[in-house]
């Protein structure tokens, strides 16, 4: 969906953020980080935000997709907000520590 890819375009121009795209079943997903990704039917887009411990759920934001590059601007916070919460490094040991088997 076009939409999508402006929004993936929007991040890396915009922001700086690389992410990836993957169509199917009439929706995109963006994904932009470890527990972010963006998904697109070409109306909306929709992240999830937070968590409602409250509740026990996940909390939701969306945004038009007519308008992308105030999109990424929102999901460039998100972003910020969970890289600060699990730096590279720390992604990184977990990839590595699930793909050793156990021994």
């Amino acid at each position: 969906m076009l939409s999508a890819d402006i929004l993936r375009d929007a991040l890396l121009r915009e922001h700086d953020i690389p992410a990836d795209t993957h169509d199917g079943y009439g929706m995109v997903l963006v994904s932009v980080w470890v527990g972010l990704v963006v998904w697109c039917d070409g109306e909306w887009f929709w992240w999830r935000s937070g968590w409602d411990e409250r509740r026990k759920r996940a909390v939701y934001a969306r945004h038009p997709a007519i308008d992308p590059s105030r999109a990424a601007r929102r999901i460039a916070f998100r972003y910020a907000d969970l890289r600060e919460k699990r730096p590279l490094s720390a992604v990184s040991d977990d990839v590595g520590t699930a793909s050793k088997a156990p021994g």
